[in-house]
């Protein structure tokens, strides 16, 4: 039977029938049930490709003109946004101010809740005013029912600004598919808890976010072939990594690794391009 929609109090409700009776199920069924409704996740990401290559020319083209990428969401999308913002760095090498994460409530929004802040569109823009917002930058809503007060305030003000936009959202009818200039809709269906869009929605979010920073920084050349050549190597483990990494790119020891990764002052793609020209001037003699 298809997801169907009921109403209830004025309000549509989005019924998954295949959930209905999900309380009345063994462990087991609940679980694969949860998990069925996933895999349809990638799917409905799958038909937003094209867009989303678009979304990361543009966050491309801006990095290199100098502007920064600041994500803005509430609830689950602003914790998403700020995830993937605060995993750039340490992945690869950029500086904390390239690409940001905005929630509503700030910090205390992330390890809590501060879900009413959503409603507030006037700190949307007190936020964005806050960061510096010009020109350059590119904002990135997002929204699972593209309709957050909090998220479509920044992207008005941002437009304002002459700023480009780009929405990510989780239904059609949202109001932000009119209003960015390019706009990611993934519409994943009814989540498996009516309205919980921590579910599907927050997983197909990720999804984009993970792509977007991720191909905008391979295009930026953060990476080498696909290895995470550009990290900060602040802890053991990811020094043992780099090292790993130069080992591996260079075919070469550990000790011709750490001697090169010491000399390009602990980067590791710096550190593989000068074994690998060593490597082929010695060939080529």
């Amino acid at each position: 039977m298809p997801p169907c929609f009921k109403t209830g109090g004025g309000t549509a409700v989005r019924i998954n029938t295949d959930t209905e009776k999900i309380d009345k199920l063994s462990t087991i069924e609940m679980v694969t049930l949860f998990n069925n409704e996933d895999k349809k996740v990638a799917e409905a990401v799958s038909e937003c490709i094209g867009t989303i290559a678009a979304a990361v020319d543009l966050m491309t083209e801006k990095l290199k003109k100098g502007g920064r990428v600041i994500y803005l969401g509430s609830g689950t999308s602003g914790k998403l946004a700020v995830i993937d913002a605060s995993e750039c760095p340490p992945t690869f090498g950029i500086d904390d101010n390239v690409i940001i994460g905005v929630i509503s409530g700030g910090i205390e929004a992330v390890a809590g809740w501060k879900e009413e802040t959503e409603d507030d569109e006037e700190l949307a823009v007190k936020d964005l005013k806050g960061r510096g917002l010009s020109e350059p930058d590119v904002v990135v809503g997002i929204s699972a029912s593209g309709n957050t007060p909090y998220v479509l305030s920044g992207i008005r003000y941002a437009s304002e600004l002459g700023c480009s936009t780009i929405g990510i959202s989780c239904s059609e009818k949202g109001k932000l598919n009119g209003l960015t200039d390019i706009c990611i809709t993934a519409d994943v269906g009814p989540e498996v808890i009516e309205g919980s869009t921590r579910l599907k929605a927050g997983t197909a979010q990720k999804m984009i976010l993970n792509m977007l920073s991720s191909c905008t920084m391979i295009k930026l050349g953060k990476t080498y072939g696909n290895l995470m050549a550009n990290l900060r190597p602040i802890s053991l483990k990811l020094k043992k990594r780099a090292l790993d990494i130069i080992m591996y790119a260079a075919g070469c020891s550990e000790e011709e690794a750490l001697k090169a990764f010491e000399k390009a002052g602990g980067n590791a793609r710096t550190a593989i391009l000068s074994l690998v020209n060593d490597s082929s001037k010695i060939e080529g003699d």
